[in-house]
């Protein structure tokens, strides 16, 4: 029987993915403590501000010039899924929407035919230290939604399903399902528009957790499906007697169950997986289109209009301190955690 591992690749920056996803990031930055205006009390000296990403004493400020994150910035053709597990993130846009998650929130976001957004990590702890850990995840459309009006939704942490099981030893494994279906658990419910909205899709994305020296098997999924583990976290990992070193991801059969065994320490990682879209592909930048003629559209009509332009008094907007987390919609509906 031919092995259920297609290959293995040390993780660079970002992730490589596979179709229907399009690359992922995974930021993990030991803040420091917070200043008034919530960015580091830390002196930002010897950093490249505006374009820092070399991890200087544990932590990067991005693009922000006081406040670590990525000021606003424009998408169109894709989707984001912005999963915070540690930390926040202050999102703004130019629907006029804005939140604040983190602590396991996830922010999903469809670009459609265009939004102008930020993503800022507000260091709210003036103490510190302001841990932040958040993966990104771009999740293409197909050419029939990639101009679909823009809209993001948001997915509470108390709301997503985690299914925590154990093995004959007692040793636990869980799965917090962000998009798809693990055995009866459904995750919650996908934007209209996303690839994930389609059931016969199989898109998944599951956060893995397993003790050290636990065993789960990854049950089969439909064939012919892009399916992919992103091992970021632990020491090893034996994939179907296969040992796997921390931060390498691996490209699987989806149609086969897989049997894993965690090594000497906790192990985490990252499920992708979903039937590829199989179009053509055109991105640059923050534009993913079929057409290079369509990539020459999205920047004419960017210059034009700003995507509805900018509401927020700052391009790197962040709300006060003491603010908790909640989600303004476009149309004006809030929620609050």
């Amino acid at each position: 029987m031919s092995s259920p591992i297609l290959s293995v690749q040390r993780l660079g920056m970002p992730w490589q993915t596979q179709d229907p996803f399009l690359f992922s990031v995974h930021h993990l930055d030991h803040y420091p403590a917070g200043n008034d205006e919530l960015g580091p009390k830390d002196n930002l000296a010897g950093r490249r501000i505006g374009n820092d990403f070399g991890g200087k004493d544990g932590w990067s400020m991005y693009h922000g010039q006081q406040v670590p994150g990525f000021p606003h910035h424009p998408h169109r053709g894709f989707e984001t899924i912005t999963v915070v597990e540690r930390g926040f993130a202050d999102h703004t846009d130019s629907l006029g929407a804005t939140g604040r998650f983190g602590q396991g929130d996830v922010q999903w976001m469809t670009a459609g035919k265009g939004v102008l957004h930020s993503e800022m990590f507000p260091l709210l702890d003036p103490e510190g230290p302001n841990t932040l850990e958040l993966f990104q995840i771009w999740l293409n459309l197909p050419r029939k939604s990639k101009m679909v009006p823009p809209n993001y939704q948001m997915l509470w942490a108390e709301d997503i399903p985690v299914v925590t099981t154990k093995d004959d030893a007692g040793k636990e494994t869980s799965v917090k399902v962000i998009a798809g279906d693990y055995g009866e658990q459904a995750a919650l419910t996908p934007p209209p528009h996303s690839w994930a909205a389609d059931a016969d899709n199989h898109l998944a994305v599951w956060l893995i957790r397993m003790e050290a020296g636990a065993r789960w098997s990854l049950p089969a999924a439909a064939p012919g499906l892009n399916r992919a583990l992103y091992v970021y976290q632990g020491e090893t990992l034996t994939v179907a007697d296969q040992e796997i070193d921390n931060y390498h991801s691996i490209q699987l059969r989806s149609e086969a169950a897989i049997d894993l065994v965690a090594g000497k320490e906790s192990i985490s990682m990252l499920l992708l997986q979903g039937r590829p879209i199989d179009e053509p592909v055109v991105q640059h930048g923050p534009f993913v289109m079929n057409t290079p003629e369509e990539i020459s559209m999205a920047f004419a009509e960017y210059r034009k209009t700003q995507f509805g332009g900018w509401p927020w008094p700052s391009d790197e907007h962040v709300h006060p301190r003491d603010k908790g987390r909640f989600a303004l919609y476009p149309d004006g509906s809030e929620e609050s955690r």
